[in-house]
């Protein structure tokens, strides 16, 4: 078993930007290409445009949305905009956020904010220092919020999760393991819904298609005596995505595929959220603009980021250290 420090920050940046915010977007992948929609259709922002190596695919971006401009480099972009989305390859986020933040841009960086822990501590710092607004892209927390599982008043003992499925047709997030990939989302809700230290984790995995871990299983224990079990695949047969939270009070049972819910607690747990989140992403955009403009406290914070990327690298060391090579 390997133990990790906390490394969650409860220290926050709230701007004063007035008016409406100049952003751009640096990477004209498929979440680059959703970033620049939900900001070109916010009345809070301006979208400026899209910096990309591959220039064609920065342009298909702004043909789509129908606005902005094709930028040549990462500083002709943050040059006119006041704060930076970044949704390149996850192994270049740590770099190109620290870039925009010495920069003076506020920035809302994809998962993982970085693939140690050192460093995503290294980059909240860094914002709170320069007054910065730093997000992660976190946003089914926003999903677990509308749920009400962070409303209800217990702290779980135990929570199994399960997030499944085939290989990318296009080799998406292949730059990473499958723990920074997928199961990063499962540790930042776990953590959160637990509201306690990570003591140890112990973990195992192994690699099909990649030369990456794209199976892993891990073990977290929490200094509240909580116990998580978490597996997470991009090599399976189907999809499957599911989460069991055992309460002293009951059991709650969600299948995020089929949308239903078991519960056998008195907390009330909605399964459908569409009506009152209909675009999480969209959600946590605004909420990011919001934040800019000293409207809200930011929602979804550079701390929070930090703490996934701690317990990523912890349970990644974890299973690296029992990895095997699964038979062709």
């Amino acid at each position: 078993m390997k133990r990790i420090e906390n490394p969650a920050r409860t220290a926050t940046v709230v701007g004063r930007h007035e008016g409406r915010v100049r952003i751009g977007v640096v990477g004209a992948g498929v979440f680059g290409g959703y970033h620049a929609q939900k900001f070109a259709a916010s009345g809070h922002a301006e979208f400026v445009g899209v910096f990309d190596l591959n220039a064609e695919a920065a342009g298909k971006v702004v043909a789509k949305v129908g606005q902005g401009a094709v930028f040549t480099s990462f500083e002709s972009l943050a040059d006119v905009c006041d704060a930076l989305v970044i949704a390149t390859p996850a192994s270049s986020h740590a770099a190109l956020t620290r870039k925009a933040l010495e920069a003076g841009k506020h920035a809302l960086v994809e998962k993982p904010l970085a693939l140690t822990g050192v460093e995503a501590r290294a980059l909240a710092k860094l914002a709170l220092e320069r007054d910065l607004v730093l997000s992660v892209g976190h946003q089914e927390r926003l999903v677990f919020e509308a749920m009400g599982l962070f409303a209800t008043g217990e702290r779980p003992k135990r929570i199994e999760a399960v997030r499944n499925g085939p290989a990318s047709p296009e080799g998406r997030c292949e730059d990473v393991s499958v723990v920074f990939d997928l199961m990063i989302h499962d540790l930042d809700l776990t953590a959160e819904l637990f509201g306690s230290e990570v003591k140890g984790a112990d973990g195992a995995g192994y690699s099909v298609h990649t030369r990456l871990m794209d199976h892993a299983v891990a073990e977290l224990h929490f200094a509240n005596q909580g116990h998580a079990r978490l597996t997470a695949s991009r090599c399976a047969e189907k999809r499957e995505r599911w989460m069991k939270i055992e309460y002293a009070s009951g059991v709650v049972e969600i299948d995020f595929v089929t949308r239903e819910v078991k519960n056998t607690t008195t907390f009330e747990i909605r399964a459908d959220v569409s009506a009152i989140l209909p675009d999480p992403l969209k959600a946590a955009d605004e909420a990011f603009i919001a934040a800019v403009q000293g409207r809200a406290a930011p929602v979804i914070t550079g701390g929070v980021g930090a703490r996934a990327a701690a317990m990523a690298e912890l349970v990644e060391g974890c299973a690296m250290s029992e990895q095997s090579v699964a038979a062709a």
